[in-house]
């Protein structure tokens, strides 16, 4: 029972660690780019492989835990995650039929999605657009970072949740 829970609570942990890690105030870069949405690519790969772990409610709460960490207007994070994440169980057919490099740019389809969403809500928040330079950079260096997050992400899946999954 308790390795269930475990294995069933492990996506959204998964997302909220992402999110502590990119906000740990360590820069890789010298404040060069902006720091990756780790906590999106849990959110992204779950949400195909195993949706029934990943659902709406936990996207927003990572989407919230983004909000606080990254200290920015309350909400943009949260609203960008959850309207991902409907377009993405939406197409889910088609992100999950993707691989290789396709897959790489699957993934940056949903993040411009969540990039331009948090850009589109600031600019409507503050009644101007604020500059594409810190979004792009951000889009960029999350994509950057998917391919390691999938492969240890994946590597948890087939470890921990695959295993228990005719359990669910």
């Amino acid at each position: 029972m308790g390795a269930r829970l475990a294995s069933a609570l492990l996506p959204v942990l998964c997302g909220l660690l992402g999110v502590l890690l990119s906000n740990l105030p360590i820069t890789l870069f010298g404040s060069l780019v902006p720091p990756p949405l780790l906590g999106f690519i849990p959110i992204y790969f779950w949400c195909l492989v195993r949706p029934d772990l990943m659902t709406p409610a936990a996207a927003f709460a990572i989407g919230i835990l983004q909000d606080v960490m990254a200290g920015g207007s309350p909400g943009i994070w949260t609203l960008s995650f959850v309207l991902s994440y409907a377009v993405i169980q939406r197409q889910r057919d088609a992100f999950a039929g993707l691989a290789g490099l396709a897959a790489v740019l699957g993934f940056a389809t949903a993040t411009l999605i969540v990039c331009a969403t948090a850009y589109f809500t600031t600019a409507a928040l503050y009644w101007h657009l604020p500059p594409v330079g810190p979004i792009v950079g951000e889009l960029a260096i999350t994509v950057l970072f998917y391919i390691p997050g999938a492969f240890v992400i994946g590597a948890l899946h087939r470890r921990l949740v695959g295993p228990l999954r005719s359990d669910f």
